[in-house]
């Protein structure tokens, strides 16, 4: 063992939790943070990500409060022209790199281990214990752990496939599609979520034909369209898309006539509008994008694959036919877990987990402005209660309903209030100026006509 070290909070994992919580951390107080992560840089699963990858949401919204993501532009070309940039994963951990080597440890109050594992010992001691080198250190928190992997799932590109394979099958992962050299005879996509969606598209936009597709999809989800969800000049139609939801959450007989009136606006979309969706990760696309995907004709709903032979794809009471010439791209892991909900403030822990229907890196960063500005355990966790991460339709309503019932209590604090004004990472920050574009002020009306209803029926939707 190499001896012990003392910080304050001792973060384990540097992803966009991580990041985004130390980030608020270090600026509301005068902490020590020792960062350990056992990937080699910070960036948590961008690292392992497939290299075609985007954000889903714009850049200005991601990343930590105190160091802008992006250049604010708008893309010229492509599939997602005339939408503000969404940063890809080389962009993503050159950023975070960034954060850290130029704005965090340069704070003097910062320590980095990354190719590290965390551990407690029996007698209840903090190890962290190099990958490369095999040493031990102790450390010594003297206020709290912070826990950002309770939630963390499984991503295609460091999970096998929830399947068997056999042997000679042709099956990889999203990010390998970029790195074949015997071109298939065809595709089979499986999957249902974002991966297998950008695994589409790209392959669409690469010039593969949609016939030469096959996409195997266990559920049909439910997708926000990118257009409401835009910064800037994008900020009035972004506002009102919260009255359109305010509206159909107020006047809405159920959970499926909220997504009925929301598709109608244009606010939710779904590939195929002929099947009910099972599923809502809160996901965004693009009308364009959303085209392109209907190209795809030959689309199997035959539930969970259990087995790929080098000549049949095998459900649980079916199987259709593949080919030895067929690659078949794994889209399928699990996901963001959803283990039982623990609080997220404790006597000597942090653990990170959701509180309301957000992007991602605002409700870490408000962690860390409540956790340093508030001392009252019972108080901080009565602010942020922690909920699940949404997985069906009736999830994004109780979440919803998570944020208008807590979002009252949080503004009663100065310090909490007057960073969730300023902060880039809420996107309701900016819009101030449009306060005059005939949107604002029309949503503005309808908040105040549907605000209290939509929150009562939700109660009662969710019985």
């Amino acid at each position: 063992m190499r001896g012990s070290l003392d910080t304050d909070y001792l973060v384990i994992g540097t992803g966009a939790a991580g990041m985004a919580f130390t980030d608020t951390l270090l600026s509301h107080s005068d902490a020590t943070v020792s960062l350990v992560d056992r990937r080699h840089a910070p960036g948590g699963h961008w690292i392992d990500a497939y290299p075609f990858v985007h954000l889903h949401q714009p850049s200005a919204f991601y990343g930590v409060s105190s160091v802008p993501l992006g250049h604010g532009t708008v893309n010229q070309t492509g599939i997602n022209a005339g939408f503000h940039e969404a940063a890809g994963a080389d962009e993503l951990c050159a950023y975070y790199a960034k954060v850290m080597d130029q704005h965090f440890l340069p704070t003097g109050r910062v320590r980095h281990y990354p190719c590290s594992d965390h551990s407690i010992g029996s007698d209840g001691r903090h190890l962290i214990t190099s990958r490369l080198t095999g040493e031990v250190q102790e450390v010594r928190v003297r206020r709290k752990l912070v826990d950002t992997g309770y939630l963390e799932g499984r991503i295609p590109a460091t999970s096998p496939p929830p399947f068997e394979v056999a042997e000679g099958v042709r099956c990889v992962p999203a990010g390998d599609i970029v790195r074949v050299t015997e071109r298939p005879e065809r595709y089979v996509v499986i999957g249902t979520g974002k991966t297998a969606l950008d695994t589409c598209v790209w392959l669409l936009s690469q010039g593969v034909s949609s016939s030469a597709i096959q996409w195997i999809r266990p559920r049909e989800g439910w997708w926000l369209n990118r257009r409401f969800n835009q910064p800037g000049e994008g900020l009035p139609e972004f506002f009102a898309g919260v009255g359109l939801q305010f509206k159909a959450m107020a006047q809405a007989t159920s959970v499926d006539d909220v997504f009925a009136r929301l598709e109608a606006d244009g606010f939710f979309l779904r590939v195929d509008t002929t099947v009910a969706p099972t599923m809502s990760h809160g996901a965004i696309v693009s009308e364009t994008e959303l085209a392109l995907l209907r190209q795809i004709g030959d689309v199997v709903r035959r539930g969970h694959v259990r087995r790929i032979e080098r000549d049949r794809i095998v459900f649980d009471d079916h199987s259709i036919p593949t080919s030895p010439r067929t690659l078949h791209v794994h889209c399928a892991a699990v996901g963001l877990a959803r283990p039982a909900l623990r609080p997220i403030f404790e006597a000597d822990r942090v653990t990170l987990q959701p509180m309301f229907w957000s992007f991602a890196c605002y409700p870490a960063a408000l962690l860390g402005v409540v956790e340093a500005t508030i001392a009252d355990t019972d108080e901080k966790n009565r602010l942020c209660p922690p909920i699940r991460y949404w997985d069906e339709p009736r999830d994004y309503l109780s979440s919803y309903l998570a944020l208008l019932a807590h979002e009252r209590a949080r503004a009663a604090h100065p310090n909490i209030t007057a960073w969730a004004k300023g902060t880039r990472l809420n996107p309701i920050s900016g819009l101030g100026v449009h306060r005059e574009h005939p949107l604002v002020t029309q949503t503005w009306g309808e908040l105040k006509q549907y605000g209290a209803a939509a929150a009562a029926n939700l109660v009662s939707l969710l019985r």
